[in-house]
């Protein structure tokens, strides 16, 4: 048998569509390029060649639409790749512009006034007004505006009623099968109908807003027992302990500079005026207060929190502060709607947003450790230097959750338990019912306590308590359900707020170095502190 050695190049690893080539001429096929080929050798006979031939252009047929498939396959994924991207540009697009809207709406927020109460009592809410010493309340206006909040959305109504009866004969026109004309007429007046509703809706927006924004500048009641007038009013509760003579008397400053307590002049480098390095045993002395007054609230039953540092405006807000106003003593952040808390109580009353609880589960109550950050405007004088008034301070803040009739005796609570807490400390102090013109807008009562401090010569503020009733539940939503009555569920009601101070750690280091310091210039630890430092009696001179 005839027989004849060729030897045939096969295409490896190239490109699917490469065709295999031979040394004959006869056989020769152009291929692509490959990167490497693979010789075989084998005896055949010239059916056999065939054959193979036969079977080439048949795997390079193959190849050659495996090849365009691939490229089909890769100019789909290129098309779904880019529709992907154009999918994710639109979804970032309408997620920033929902993030607008969202700190939109929260700049402006409702608050459940009763304004047919302040309407009813008029002449008792302009003069709650005036001895709060609040001038930029105009009750007249809210109630013009109320009472065309009303008119609007009873013509709504009215226009709303028209509407649907329009609505209902259209349809009955086209089953009566009555004329084009007539029903041509009911569309219209539909028409009609449906842009004076629309008009009649963006005007009571209008309305309602700037309700709203009146309404909310009106201050809580004042307790029938505060005095009317300045601060220089208010009433003396009690007074606890007595005054010490030192001599010779040294201001904080001078006393936490030799004990190496304090350093101001790094932290005025560092970060400006009206902030502190506290180092060595100042910084122990802080942990202490802080571990001290946190114990304290929880031996009382109070649920231990840290808080965040940051909080919105409109939670800000709806405390009762003003964060958006010239003189207002919050940090803003911005670019931002948050701003920098001046006081655990932002967070606590934020925490009970939107809730809702049973009144057995009242009382809640609760303590929180928190930075506090104040811009002091306006503030000057001695009672500025040192730490009497910081940017940046540390505190200990409680808040209670009560039912209306238990909010007076919780107000007293807290009090009390202020008051046990500088007892304790060595203090001497006074408790005071604060005058009207001293109350902030959410503050029914508040009870200060003043602590001496003997290189100012007076007594100085280290704590208050208050007592905001609904003043902030209304504008927090923070509603309790009452026990059931015959086995009936009663109607949701608003709570009462209230927030003492436990421990403000700046003022409490200034009553301890001055009230405390020996001739020495040592300073005696008072007793409920030295657990909390390691057993340390005194802080001696370095």
């Amino acid at each position: 048998m005839y027989q004849k050695s060729i030897k045939f190049i096969f295409a490896q690893g190239g490109p699917r569509g490469s065709a295999c080539r031979t040394r004959s001429k006869a056989f020769t096929k152009k291929s692509t390029r490959v990167p490497f080929f693979r010789s075989i050798a084998f005896p055949t006979t010239p059916s056999h060649v065939l054959k193979c031939l036969k079977d080439s252009k048949l795997d390079i047929k193959n190849r050659v639409n495996d090849s365009r498939l691939d490229k089909m396959r890769l100019r789909k994924q290129s098309i779904n790749q880019r529709m992907r991207t154009i999918s994710s540009a639109t979804s970032s697009s309408q997620q920033q512009q929902q993030s607008i809207d969202k700190e939109s709406s929260e700049q402006f927020w409702k608050a459940s006034i009763d304004f047919k109460r302040l309407q009813e009592r008029k002449q008792e809410t302009k003069k709650n007004a005036e001895n709060r010493n609040v001038k930029n309340v105009n009750v007249e206006k809210i109630c013009e505006l109320y009472e065309e909040f009303l008119a609007m959305q009873k013509k709504g109504d009215q226009v709303r009623q028209l509407r649907n009866l329009n609505a209902q004969k259209v349809k009955e026109c086209a089953r009566d099968d009555r004329s084009k004309a007539q029903r041509e007429e009911l569309v219209a007046e539909g028409k009609r109908l449906k842009d004076d509703l629309q008009e009649i809706d963006e005007r009571l927006q209008v309305v309602e807003r700037e309700l709203q924004m009146e309404g909310q500048k009106v201050p809580n009641d004042t307790h029938p027992l505060v005095p009317v007038g300045g601060e220089e009013l208010a009433q003396v509760l009690s007074v606890v302990g007595e005054k010490r003579v030192i001599e010779p008397m040294l201001d904080h400053v001078a006393i936490g500079e030799k004990l190496g307590m304090f350093d101001f002049e790094t932290a005025s480098k560092v970060s400006g005026t009206r902030f502190v390095y506290l180092t060595g045993v100042g910084a122990l002395l802080e942990l202490a207060l802080i571990n001290w007054a946190m114990q304290k609230a929880i031996s009382k039953g109070f649920e231990p929190m840290i808080v965040p540092d940051l909080v919105k405006k409109s939670v800000v807000e709806k405390c009762g502060f003003q964060p958006r106003a010239e003189n207002t003593q919050v940090y803003s952040i911005e670019n931002s709607e948050l701003c920098l808390a001046g006081t655990a109580e932002l967070l606590l009353g934020g925490k009970c947003m939107d809730q809702t609880y049973e009144e057995k589960d009242l009382p809640k109550k609760f303590v929180a450790f928190s930075h506090c950050f104040r811009t002091e405007a306006g503030a000057a004088g001695a009672q500025t230097r040192g730490m009497y008034r910081l940017h940046q301070f540390s505190k200990v803040e409680m808040f209670a959750v009560t039912t209306p009739e238990e909010s007076n005796q919780m107000h007293e609570e807290l009090s009390n338990i202020e008051k046990e807490m500088y007892a304790e400390l060595g203090l001497h102090f006074k408790v005071l019912d604060m005058s009207s013109h001293d109350l902030g807008a959410p503050a029914y009562r508040k009870f200060d306590i003043e602590a001496w401090m003997p290189a100012l010569e007076r007594y100085g503020e280290i704590s208050s308590a208050s007592n905001c009733t609904d003043f902030q539940a209304r504008r927090l939503n923070i509603k309790y359900r009452p026990n059931a009555v015959d086995s009936k569920k009663q109607p949701l009601q608003f709570a009462h707020t209230l927030n003492a101070t436990a421990c403000a750690v700046p003022r409490m280091i200034i009553c301890i170095l001055e009230n405390f310091q020996n001739e020495d210039g040592s300073v005696t630890v008072p007793d409920v502190l030295r657990p909390y430092l390691g057993g340390l009696e005194k802080f001696k001179p370095i």
